[in-house]
């Protein structure tokens, strides 16, 4: 079977459509005749803030020379624009080793088989070290963490309740488990039970996946953890669809040409191996076309909900019933689709209480001339849409978004939002002058009461260089209290982003571990309330989220000037409340489960 993608006279000898790239849009449509635009959006934040200057209590370095990080992300791509070549890929900040200092995984795709160069090793997913202070050691070999396969994005967690953080690598055609001992992986997969699906051709031939993001959770809350695995479209090389910008030259293709894949759901055995529990979950029936995943309890019963990010079609809202057991209920909640009742492509995504009021938002990262969609949980089985209010569509009408997250960059006790951009078409410009491939990042401060100012241009250098960005990881890589950046590059090598706070002085901070009890050893699904100044921020211990990445699970609070915090309370999985005496501030204080 070759990897090569078709020629224009393959597809036409197969009666196969050419497809034009329209602006404003969000995907690319059959013909010439545009389908309608979506207007740029009218902002509707409070009018006072825009005459307000923009202003930002930290600045962020490109320190990625000086870390010792030596990678560069490998697409496998010859020219023919496949698929797959322009989606990749994701990254990890854990601390595999367990010395306090965050680790660095890094995905890499591969090449197509047959063209590799000659004598030259396959690229491969690495492992870096933290040694403090911003610097890593390349530990791939002697961990016997490197993957050869053609990688999308990863997942840590503890799975078997040993203590030592595994590794899941999603991909296509492939799903890989790194199971790790004492500091060293090895390829459980098989064994484990955790496969990539697969579908049937028109031929009727079965056909490997393709799965994206992921996220360890207890889902069912029966003490170990379960794993929620998206997938994208059904796709092989021969079967590539011929896109064109110009009518002549193959560009990449968008997902609404192709069929959607339902997630993969695994019910873990307590053994070391899981269920495939994909048909009895209730999910088994969807059509996706899944980028991204995070986890909430909307409904504040115990159990994790899940919303996913879908592109170029409907978001899902899947409501966990117990048992792990789901009922998707996107368009009943309102998430399914924008304002206008389109479906937008959906890639990166987050939730937080960005208002501290109690009440969870949801930010989706969307295509080019597409908005970010924002959501509010309204309390009553629902979403309201609230981009413009909170002042981000306008800005995020441009750019083609990836990565997202919220954290609370400046420590001043309200969650920041930042955003990764970059295009799938490296030609965009020539066709579309107002667009661009590399696009630059983008930071937004938040005000506290869940609206948001732009302050990218005040950020620091490292948000003026456009890159071709993907994923978006967060931690404290330096062990300063504050939260840095990893940001992936298709085809190039991470930016890896110090945090330097203007006001280290004046903000205070406090960062809470959670250590749990039995196979659930680093209490996944616990929900922690930190209440200072008469003010309650949330956080919820959980992977996921971003787009095909996972941030540190230790969670940072930013107190601003406070310098006392009135009550901690932390909510475990079983329901438990632990209240916990804080005393000095400034640190990192690990709570551990009774």
């Amino acid at each position: 079977m070759t990897r090569r993608g078709p020629s224009a006279a393959r597809v036409a000898a197969r009666g196969l459509p050419a497809i034009a790239v329209l602006a404003g849009t969000g995907c690319w449509r059959d013909g010439g005749s545009p389908a309608p635009a979506v207007p740029p959006p009218r902002d509707a934040a409070p009018s006072e803030a825009a005459a307000r200057p923009a202003s930002f209590g930290c600045e962020f370095a490109d320190i990625t020379e000086v870390s010792g990080i030596r990678f560069a992300h490998v697409t496998g791509a010859r020219g023919e624009k496949l698929l797959p070549e322009t989606m990749g890929s994701g990254a990890a900040l854990l601390d595999f080793d367990r010395d306090g200092r965050l680790d660095l995984f890094l995905v890499s795709s591969t090449y197509w088989p047959d063209q590799a160069p000659a004598g030259a090793p396959g690229p491969r997913s690495a492992l870096y070290r933290g040694r403090g202070g911003g610097a890593f050691e390349d530990v791939t070999e002697a961990a016997g963490a490197g993957v050869e396969i053609y990688g999308m994005g990863c997942a840590a967690a503890d799975p078997d309740g040993d203590g030592d953080q595994d590794i899941l690598v999603t991909g296509v055609g492939a799903t890989v488990l790194l199971e790790q001992e004492g500091g060293r992986f090895r390829d459980r997969t098989r064994e484990a039970g955790i496969g990539v699906g697969s579908w049937k051709d028109r031929d009727g031939r079965e056909r490997p996946g393709w799965t994206t993001a992921a996220a360890w959770a207890d889902l069912d809350l029966d003490g170990d953890l379960d794993l929620f695995v998206a997938s994208y479209v059904q796709w092989t090389p021969e079967g590539e669809i011929f896109t064109t910008l110009d009518g002549v030259t193959k560009a990449f293709t968008t997902p609404d040409r192709y069929r959607g894949l339902p997630p993969l759901v695994y019910r873990n055995g307590g053994d070391g191996r899981f269920d495939d529990a994909t048909a009895a979950s209730g999910l088994g029936g969807l059509e996706g076309k899944s980028l991204g995943v995070a986890l909430w309890d909307f409904d504040a019963d115990g159990l994790l909900d899940l919303v996913v990010a879908n592109d170029t079609r409907p978001n899902f809202f899947c409501r966990n019933l117990g048992g792990l057991r789901f009922a998707e209920a996107g368009i009943e909640a309102g998430i399914a689709y924008d304002e206008t009742g389109r479906a937008r492509a959906g890639m990166g995504i987050d939730i937080q209480d960005t208002a501290n009021d109690g009440t969870p938002r949801v930010a989706i990262g969307n295509f080019a001339n597409e908005p970010m969609s924002l959501y509010r949980w309204t309390g009553a089985a629902s979403f309201a849409s609230e981009a413009a209010r909170a002042g981000l569509a306008g800005p995020t009408y441009a750019p083609l978004t990836f990565g997202l997250g919220f954290q609370d960059l400046d420590l001043d006790g309200a969650l920041d939002l930042v955003v990764v951009n970059g295009h799938i078409e490296p030609d965009i410009a020539r066709v579309f002058r107002e667009q661009s491939y590399p696009q630059r990042a983008q930071v937004f401060r938040g005000r506290g009461d869940g609206a948001f100012d732009d302050v990218t241009a005040v950020a620091g250098p490292a948000f003026a260089v456009p890159r071709v960005g993907r994923a978006l990881a967060a931690g404290d890589i330096d062990s300063d209290g504050d939260v840095d950046l990893v940001i992936t590059t298709n085809g190039g090598p991470p930016a890896i982003l110090r945090n330097d706070r203007k006001a280290a002085a004046s903000s205070r901070y406090l960062r809470v571990r959670l250590r749990g009890k039995g196979m659930n050893t680093a209490a996944l699904g616990a929900t922690i309330r930190l209440t200072a100044g008469g003010v309650t921020q949330t956080r919820v211990v959980r992977t996921g989220s971003s787009y095909l990445s996972q941030s540190e699970l230790d969670a940072t609070f930013g107190l601003g000037p406070q310098a006392t915090v009135e009550r901690l309370v932390v909510r475990w999985p079983s329901g438990a409340e632990k209240v916990v005496p804080v005393g000095a501030l400034d640190r990192t204080i690990e709570v551990a489960e009774e």
